[in-house]
């Protein structure tokens, strides 16, 4: 049986939605008879382990039903991490403060530029560049990832 990612997504999108997280990232690996299912979930808060064990249960109660039927499987539930882009304009808010690299349309350009996150007032950011403030429409935002400051 040939595992659909749409398929799974539908199904585990309503299960995290319920659950108040936001579905930001699902990847099938593995093969057919060994499949592993990774799903990285986020919220407005930051999401913990527990979490994640809650989702993962709720998750397999509905891929055994619907889908998986006593088939082995591996399912690894996590959050996205920096290393994923952010889909969500929630997502911004628990990052206010911290730097980000952001790629983004300004009428037919795309530009790049590493800032600080000022502030998120509706669907417009606002990052902090060289003492240069620049205000981004989120829909205007092609990819974001918060930049690891030691």
């Amino acid at each position: 049986m040939k595992l659909k990612k749409n398929q799974i997504l539908s199904l585990l999108e309503n299960v995290t939605l319920d659950a108040g997280y936001m579905l930001v990232d699902l990847v099938l690996k593995g093969n057919e008879n060994n499949p592993i299912i990774e799903v990285f979930v986020d919220g407005i808060e930051p999401v913990t382990a527990e979490d994640c064990e809650k989702l993962s249960r709720k998750y397999e109660a509905v891929l055994e039903k619907e889908i998986l039927d006593g088939k082995k499987y591996r399912l690894d539930v996590s959050s996205p991490g920096t290393d994923r882009p952010l889909k969500f304009l929630k997502q911004y808010y628990k990052h206010t403060g911290r730097n980000f690299r952001v790629t983004y349309v300004a009428g037919e350009e795309k530009k790049t530029f590493e800032g600080k996150l000022l502030e998120v007032n509706d669907d417009e950011l606002t990052f902090s560049q060289k003492g240069n403030e620049i205000k981004i429409k989120f829909e205007n935002i092609i990819k974001a990832k918060v930049l690891i400051s030691f």
